[in-house]
């Protein structure tokens, strides 16, 4: 069994209370590792070293072709040891081994892309202005200072390098808490940054719960901006209590994403991908395609293929490279998904399969969910209204294109969505009536850490990846240079100025 310190100012310390906290290995309930339960005071300490790192310290100083250097050593750093990670991260979170190495990758990957993000000149000129007075302007974009970064439990590996990647690369400091039911990568990757060069309080990883570390930090006066992902009720509460002190902050939160296949789409592809959309990591994501739209035409035999694909798909041990669906993060999240499933079964849904707990011995230990399937769902049904988090699909059939977009965007959720055709118009145009941060065409879940990523409506606020997620983690300041020279040219000074 692991035990992990907390990692402030650049040492591996107990907390001040000597509390701990156990993370379980989803698939048997096994102690995977004991960590230090940060609280309130911890926290502070942490908040704190970043502020002095950022005050006084270097990195915000170094040369960009430091910080890109200290984070391509993390990049190289994390693909050496690529193979524990993938293991670890199987074992804290129920990702299965093919989504864990991929995850590993992409991460190191993302590193790598953010160490040339700190070599990007983000100064832009601005047209010349004559009146009211002859000068030049330029927009610098300045690290914002200390950022507190709050993530969840689903994607805990990726979710770390996608908070730290950016806030680093533009010069920040910061303060990580991982979520308390996969604290174990997030804490091997301290071990990775204590290796590294970076200087002491530019990187700081605290292990806790939201109700003590988590609003601690949201509330910290150190701390500059808060960048959170999570469930739409917390993100309300990291609102709250960063209002205190008018904090920026980034909210990647719920998603109840609407997957449309047209009447002219290719069946076998599509069906495919709404299994991928819907089931990939056992649902438990943000942008899961989790409302399937189909067209009555077709609905019938895509639902009688839908459910034989999810009847095949393969739920155990995620160890297992040929496993496709592994346990859920936790008892609670089981009973918290079975729960809606009881609900749907209330509401009148069709359940084309799934809707209990698989029967296969190897699934005995852990918190499995069978692959569900609902049909004829209607869109104001609970199932179809909430994140559940979960492998649960829910199928509703429409009339014509106008009443899918309708459907669709009848939803306070708007982080992705998905269009299936053959006609590459048809689906644009569809695509373009959907609200939503991210569609995909013919495709599901892939992101690019080149292209903006986030939410409409209470799916979020702000944008991560790409240059306009480094952006979020800066401050804008306008110079103004004077090009008159002389008073005689500065006639504007008569209003408050007398001549001599």
């Amino acid at each position: 069994m692991r035990f992990y310190q907390l990692f402030i100012n650049g040492q591996f310390v107990d907390g001040e209370e000597k509390r701990t906290f156990s993370s379980l290995n989803p698939f048997n309930g096994e102690t995977l590792a004991t960590c230090a339960r940060a609280g309130a005071a911890d926290a502070r300490l942490a908040a704190r070293a970043a502020r002095e790192a950022f005050d006084s310290g270097p990195w915000p100083r170094m040369k960009p072709e430091e910080r890109s250097s200290c984070l391509k050593g993390l990049s190289d750093a994390l693909n050496a040891n690529a193979p524990l990670f993938a293991e670890l991260e199987v074992a804290d979170s129920g990702s299965t081994l093919r989504k864990a190495k991929e995850d590993v990758y992409l991460s190191a990957r993302a590193l790598g892309i953010y160490s040339k993000y700190a070599l990007v000149d983000l100064t832009e000129q601005l047209d010349a202005v004559s009146r009211p007075g002859i000068s030049t302007n330029f927009l610098l974009r300045e690290p914002v200072g200390v950022v507190a970064a709050i993530i969840p439990w689903n994607f805990p590996l990726k979710m770390a390098v996608w908070k730290l990647g950016p806030a680093l690369a533009a010069g920040n400091t910061m303060v990580l808490k991982p979520s308390e039911e996969t604290p174990v990568t997030a804490m091997e990757l301290a071990r990775l940054i204590h290796n590294a060069g970076f200087p002491p309080g530019v990187v700081n990883i605290i292990t806790g719960f939201g109700e003590d570390a988590g609003a601690e930090l949201c509330r910290n006066p150190l701390v500059d901006t808060v960048a959170f992902t999570g469930s739409t009720d917390v993100g309300r509460q990291v609102m709250q209590g960063a209002a205190g002190t008018l904090k920026n902050i980034t909210l990647e939160c719920g998603g109840k994403s609407a997957n449309i296949v047209l009447d002219d789409a290719d069946i076998e592809l599509a069906v495919d991908g709404a299994l991928y959309a819907a089931f990939y990591h056992q649902g438990e994501c943000c942008e899961a395609g989790s409302r399937l739209f189909l067209p009555e035409r077709i609905a019938d035999e895509f639902v009688e293929r839908l459910t034989a694909g999810a009847r095949a798909m393969k739920t155990g041990d995620p160890m297992n490279m040929l496993t496709d669906l592994g346990p859920l993060i936790s008892r609670r999240q089981q009973e918290s998904v079975l729960g809606y499933i009881a609900q749907g079964k209330r509401d009148g849904g069709v359940l084309a399969t799934g809707g209990g707990i698989p029967h296969d011995p190897s699934c005995a230990g852990g918190f499995f969910v069978e692959p569900t399937i609902f049909d004829r769902v209607e869109n104001s049904w609970t199932i179809a209204r909430e994140e559940i988090f979960g492998p649960v699909l829910s199928v509703l059939r429409y009339r014509d294109t106008d009443d899918a977009v309708r459907m669709a965007n009848d939803s306070v959720y708007g982080l992705g969505g998905g269009v299936w055709s053959k006609d590459p118009q048809r689906a644009m145009d569809v695509a373009r009536s959907l609200r939503a941060g991210t569609v995909w065409i013919n495709e599901w879940h892939l992101l690019n850490e080149r292209a903006p990523f986030g939410g409409y409506k209470q799916s979020g606020i702000g944008r991560e990846f790409g240059l306009e997620g480094l952006k979020e983690f800066t401050e804008t300041k306008h110079i103004h240079v004077d090009l008159a020279g002389s008073r005689d040219r500065k006639p504007w000074y008569d209003v408050v100025v007398p001549r001599h």
